[in-house]
């Protein structure tokens, strides 16, 4: 994301003071992020939207519980030829059973 908020001195001081590292994508490099783009749409569209959350840490819970309960192991991925990771790791396990 190339965001002003992003760019500014506020915002990277602030990243500086904690520790972190900057990063923005190229400009006019969508793929530069897609991965992280992709899921942040997903989590968006399929759990955030459509929570209200009392609290941070509700909020946090509940995305957690997302990520570790439903896509990485139930979602359908597109990468894994639309099964989810569990029946695609199953897959892999049965072909290295029978090789």
């Amino acid at each position: 994301d190339r965001g002003s908020q992003y760019a500014s001195k506020d915002f990277r001081r602030l990243l500086k003071a904690y520790g972190f590292k900057g990063s923005m994508s190229r400009k006019g490099n969508c793929w530069d992020n897609a991965v992280a783009e992709s899921f942040f749409g997903s989590l968006k569209q399929e759990r955030v939207q459509w929570r209200h959350y009392q609290t941070r840490y509700e909020a946090q819970q509940d995305v957690l519980d997302y990520i570790s309960m439903f896509y990485n192991s139930r979602r359908l991925h597109s990468y894994l030829d639309y099964m989810n990771p569990n029946e695609y790791e199953q897959k892999l396990l049965g072909m290295k059973k029978a090789a």
